[in-house]
Order: C-alpha cells, then structure tokens, then sequence
C-alpha cells in the first residue's frame, strides 16, 4: 500500500514540475519578445540609420508600427 502511494506521489510531483518548467518557458518567451521590440529593435534601426541603410531601415519601422497598431495588448 505504501509503496503504490509512493508512486502516486512520484507521477503527480513530475506532473507538477512538468507544469511548472511549460509556465517557465512561455514567461522566459514573454521576457525575450519584450526585450526584442522594447530594447533591440530601435537600437537595430537607429544603427541602420547611422551606417546610411534608411531604405532598408525605415520599411521595417513602418511594419513594425503596423504591427503594434494591429495586436491586441493583453
């Protein structure tokens, strides 16, 4: 009896941490996805800018301006 609650506790604790490591990875892509359009993308562009790639540069601005006109914030 012991040993089958045993291996009751052992398959719903790696269920519970199978669950947990699923939360860590979507929250960690959250936190890259913002890092990336808050942090990386005006320094990208305002470094395309600088090295004289505006016609490259400013198409992605525009793109990325209808991108967040268009998403819904959460």
């Amino acid at each position: 009896m012991i040993m089958l609650l045993t291996m009751l506790f052992i398959v719903c604790l790696l269920g519970f941490v199978g669950k947990l490591i699923g939360f860590a990875f979507k929250f960690s892509w959250s936190i890259i996805k913002v890092a990336f359009y808050l942090v990386f993308l005006p320094f990208i562009l305002i470094a395309m800018v600088v090295k004289g790639l505006l016609y490259i540069a400013f198409p992605l601005l525009i793109v990325a301006m209808i991108i967040g006109l268009m998403t819904k914030e959460a």
